[in-house]
């Protein structure tokens, strides 16, 4: 078992939880790259269909260890260059997995773990959570998180909480867009995830996929001819999929489509 994180596998659930409760969380290079390696082989399982990320403790992260940041600053630049790449990698590989993913925040999120939050699809936190994005209050920036958090919150936000470094509430996050419910306890959490999670087995695994891609391709795009041809081929690409022809016969025949799992299957399993 891993160090640094434990994961959970049930139903087509991946739940991958961050196990340094005594370190707030914290990343430093062994969890990067383990992280990273489980959400990588996560997305290669064909049986997957929705990731729930989540934390032990009553911090959801820290953000950078400050040990390990702090011997990094040891390192040359090419050393600095390829730790922060591995980071970079890590958001990237949370941002483009294939399925739904779901952050469910307890307590504080700080700088890298807002970049966490950030690349996940849905984000549910409880009421007594906080940010800070406070990369500036260490002498740094928050660079391999920041297009995801300014693509979540926006640039005048992303201007106004980057550079002062501010805490700001759960409420807040949830005006900005970097969470999309506050709930008041662990337990109407759980629900939450719970119900996104009996949504979201109701869908095709292919769509979800496929509207994974076309959200990412859109975004900040001009509505142009060439957009307009781009979506054109993804519709008619998608219409000749064997989970569209499905979909459509289910519809009509008032039935379960093949890929529909049961909506009583439980975020840990039964």
């Amino acid at each position: 078992m891993s160090d640094t994180i434990h994961t959970h596998f049930s139903h087509g659930i991946a739940t991958i939880t961050l196990a340094r409760p005594e370190l707030c969380n914290a990343f430093d290079d062994m969890l990067i790259a383990e992280l990273t390696a489980t959400l990588a082989a996560f997305g290669q399982n064909s049986n997957l269909r929705v990731v729930v990320l989540s934390a032990e403790g009553s911090t959801f992260s820290a953000g950078a260890d400050l040990s390990w940041m702090h011997h990094s600053t040891q390192f040359d630049q090419h050393r600095n260059f390829e730790d922060a790449l591995r980071l970079a990698r890590l958001m990237q590989t949370l941002e483009r997995l294939p399925v739904p993913t779901i952050a469910r925040i307890q307590g504080p999120a700080l700088g890298g773990g807002v970049g966490l939050i950030a690349c996940c699809d849905l984000a549910v936190a409880t009421s007594d959570s906080w940010f800070r994005i406070n990369e500036v209050r260490l002498g740094l920036i928050p660079a391999v998180i920041g297009p995801y958090i300014i693509g979540k919150i926006g640039i005048s936000a992303a201007r106004r909480y980057m550079l002062t470094a501010e805490q700001f509430d759960c409420h807040t996050a949830l005006q900005l867009g970097l969470v999309h419910e506050v709930k008041q306890n662990i337990e109407e959490m759980d629900a939450q995830v719970q119900a996104w999670i009996n949504e979201l087995l109701q869908n095709s695994p292919h769509a979800l996929t496929a509207a994974k891609r076309l959200i990412t391709s859109v975004v900040h795009r001009p509505i142009d001819d060439a957009m307009i041809s781009d979506t054109a081929h993804r519709i008619a690409h998608i219409r000749t999929h064997e989970e569209a022809r499905e979909g459509a016969a289910a519809y009509l025949g008032k039935r379960a489509p093949s890929w529909h799992i049961n909506r009583n299957a439980k975020l840990n399993g039964e």
